[in-house]
């Protein structure tokens, strides 16, 4: 069997399966998403939601107040992290799992967010799992330690904090000089984004909250990675501002007003949200 000819029935399987799950969607009840929006991975499936005018009912499961941690949330997601969907009778969580399976269920979704071409398809893959691997983990390591913590008046692991800023910059770096390398603005060099730059912005969102020399000193040298933050976020627009609307409230309020010197309403507050990245 040629090589070309097998990428032809994949492809022809891959659209046979998703107009069999398009048809089926008829009847269906209303997609529902679980979420908190201080949750990077919540934005991320929440602003996707809204761009390619999927129509969802949004639960907010806060996690300032533990509810992700009750029964009834381990019966949507057994492992009681944010987000997560339920389809029908169709549950799933992980935000990239659900990202797929939302381009590829949902009629109306434009391929560029997850083409149908195979190859394309596997390079989105491989910035998905470099993102959990590396820039997921540096930035809410570095944010938890150097902005959650103090703010919320709990001792912070200094030791943590440094290494994930290593692992910040190597990740800052890559995206520099290997993700976005090509013509076009966005990952892979490509002309529209995809599911992987939706993600990945989410996550550097988080990077908001620090103290402005703080997120200048980290971003400030990566001039391309600036670039494509501002193309995603125009790509998106308006949805990207309203859904991080939350993310920036927090900014202001730390900024104008520290956590530890606020009103003791301000204050609990904020760490209302802030406890949601804990």
């Amino acid at each position: 069997m040629s090589l070309q000819y097998f990428y032809f029935i994949i492809q022809y399987s891959a659209k046979r399966e998703a107009g069999k799950e398009a048809q089926s969607r008829t009847g269906k009840m209303k997609l529902e998403v679980y979420a908190d929006r201080m949750s990077q991975p919540s934005r991320a499936v929440i602003i996707f939601c809204k761009v390619n005018g999927i129509d969802y009912t949004e639960l907010k499961v806060d996690i300032s107040k533990r509810e992700h941690l009750t029964p009834e949330f381990a019966e949507i997601n057994p492992m009681k992290q944010l987000p997560a969907i339920v389809d029908g009778k169709f549950k799933l969580f992980e935000s990239h799992s659900i990202l797929i399976y939302l381009a590829c269920a949902f009629p109306g979704v434009a391929d560029h967010w997850y083409p149908a071409n195979l190859f394309k398809r596997s390079k989105i893959h491989s910035v998905l799992y470099w993102h959990h691997s590396n820039l997921r983990r540096a930035a809410d390591t570095y944010v938890t330690n150097t902005t959650i913590l103090p703010a919320l008046g709990h001792p912070s692991n200094q030791q943590a904090a440094a290494e994930a800023e290593k692992l910040l910059f190597s990740s800052l770096s890559k995206i520099e000089s290997f993700w976005l390398k090509g013509d076009g603005p966005f990952l892979l060099g490509r002309n529209q984004p995809s599911i992987a730059d939706l993600s990945v912005v989410c996550e550097l969102m988080q990077l908001e909250v620090l103290d402005e020399k703080d997120r200048e000193r980290l971003l400030g040298p990566y001039k391309k990675v600036q670039q494509w933050i501002k193309h995603t976020r125009n790509a998106t627009s308006p949805h990207f501002d309203n859904v991080h609307n939350i993310l920036m409230k927090v900014k202001e309020k730390l900024k104008n007003k520290p956590l530890m010197e606020a009103n003791h309403g301000g204050a609990r507050d904020i760490q209302k949200r802030l406890r949601s990245r804990i």
